[in-house]
């Protein structure tokens, strides 16, 4: 019997998630092993991850515009063939430099990869199914931060990390193969211009806006060069805000941003993962670094987040057709950003036990905001604007996951001092602000109508029609 297209594709674009997750999460465990190879500091080799970030959002406001051009497919195979090269690459480097530029290159076959393949999933699935065909795409995806902090911290102790990235390549062949037998090319008819303007304006203006926050806030003096990417990166961003009023096509329409749900999904879902990109970073480095865990021991604990978020991807569904979207977010927000805060509690004294189980269900009540977000944002879109939805909601993500990194690496940085041996206590203001930083979003999502996304989460009839330009 066949398999339903509801099923098999969520579960190949899930190939390209599983590899990123599993890459991200596992480096973020070996990251103290490499900084001590390469003769770093853990702190500034943060930087390998925000430079992933970094091309990202560079390269996503693209991503939807050429999936149009070439076709999905095509394009989501380049993507993971790029993404294994500099996988590759990443592997082999023998200094900080080489490894921030293998990264770059990472990110740009991320860039494509992750939202062309949710580009592929949304047109290929109808949305009454789109909540489901979502929770089973993370599944598989979700396996990578399950596995990842174990595998890395049992690679770096019998092998080397360099394996952390090599074991992208049989995931990213895997992928291709599959990707070339079941998925169709799936392009716009009608293909629209391309604004190399607003993507360079686009671009320099995240860059240098990224580049200079991060900068700026992780040294404990004034960096001409972070101050002159800073103001340089807003004058972009300034600037493309206008060229995108007078132009038919921008390569981020921010009319999109009208509509309440893409707009809600968007700002409040910006600083709720502020969180979620600063988790992954913060609790490894505090368990190697505070606790003085081997990244095996580290790996053991921190991998029971991504096993909460798995358990939950099943019961999504359920839960936001009897609540809704509203109430789902309001509360969800509150209960998941009180688990983060409580990692500040954490010291030499807490129970493995008890620290397992708060990172545990953090993972659990993080997954169902993920999913909601997911697909609130496409709740009133349809035709031609799927694909700029979809690059504009994966840029949004990246943007506050590279900035959640940069703030909490900046609390690090300015309650400790600079020293290179972190206190506990700057992990636990760390955790304090940026758990502080995702309840925030609450009062964005109070602003949804209580009937938001009905029938996306399946209490409406589904409706076709929705936002085309």
């Amino acid at each position: 019997m066949a398999v339903p297209r509801r099923v098999i594709v969520p579960l190949i674009v899930a190939c390209a998630l599983f590899m990123q997750n599993l890459d991200s999460t596992a480096l973020a465990t070996a990251l103290p092993a490499i900084a001590n190879s390469l003769g770093e500091t853990p702190l500034r080799l943060h930087l390998a991850i925000t430079s992933y970030m970094l091309s990202l959002a560079a390269f996503l406001p693209a991503s939807g515009w050429i999936a149009d051009r070439y076709g999905a497919r095509t394009i989501f195979r380049l993507a993971m063939i790029i993404f294994m090269l500099a996988s590759i690459t990443c592997g082999l480097c023998d200094s900080f430099e080489a490894l921030l530029a293998a990264r770059i290159v990472q990110g740009a076959g991320g860039a494509l990869m992750v939202p062309v393949g949710r580009l592929i999933l949304v047109r290929s699935v109808p949305k009454s199914e789109l909540i489901s065909a979502m929770a089973l795409m993370g599944m598989p995806a979700l396996i990578g931060p399950i596995i990842a902090p174990v595998l890395a911290g049992f690679i770096i102790t019998v092998a080397s990390w360099r394996w952390i990235f090599w074991f992208n390549a049989p995931i990213a062949l895997l992928g291709v193969v599959l990707c070339s037998i079941y998925i169709d090319d799936i392009r716009e008819s009608q293909q629209k211009p391309f604004d190399g303007v607003g993507f360079v304006l686009s671009g320099f203006g995240l860059c240098g806006t990224l580049f200079g926050l991060d900068a700026a806030t992780t040294h404990n003096h004034v960096d001409p060069l972070a101050i002159v990417s800073l103001v340089g990166g807003l004058v972009a961003c300034a600037l493309y805000v206008l060229h995108a009023r007078r132009v038919d096509n921008p390569i981020l329409d921010l009319a999109m941003l009208k509509l309440p749900t893409f707009r809600i999904s968007v700002t409040g879902g910006t600083l709720f993962r502020f969180g979620v990109g600063a988790t992954p970073f913060l609790l490894p480095l505090m368990m190697q670094q505070g606790f003085g865990y081997t990244p095996l021991q580290s790996g053991a604990i921190t991998f029971v987040s991504a096993a909460g978020s798995f358990g939950m991807r099943s019961m999504a569904k359920t839960i936001l057709r009897k609540w809704g979207f509203r109430q789902v977010l309001i509360w969800n927000t509150l209960i998941a950003s009180a688990f983060l805060s409580l990692c500040a509690t954490f010291d030499t004294d807490t129970p493995k036990v008890l620290m397992m189980t708060v990172i545990f269900f953090g993972g659990v009540f993080r997954s169902l905001q993920f999913t909601a977000l997911g697909t609130l944002g496409f709740a009133d879109i349809d035709g031609p604007l799927m694909s700029q939805a979809t690059s504009f909601q994966q840029m949004a993500q990246r943007l506050s996951l590279s900035l959640g990194i940069a703030i909490s690496a900046s609390v690090l940085n300015w309650t400790s001092h600079g020293a290179a041996q972190l206190p506990l206590h700057s992990f636990s203001a760390a955790f304090l602000v940026i758990g502080a930083l995702s309840c925030v979003s609450v009062f964005s999502f109070r602003n949804l109508a209580p009937d938001a996304g009905a029938e996306i989460a399946g209490r409406l009839p589904v409706r076709s029609g929705r936002f085309v330009k």
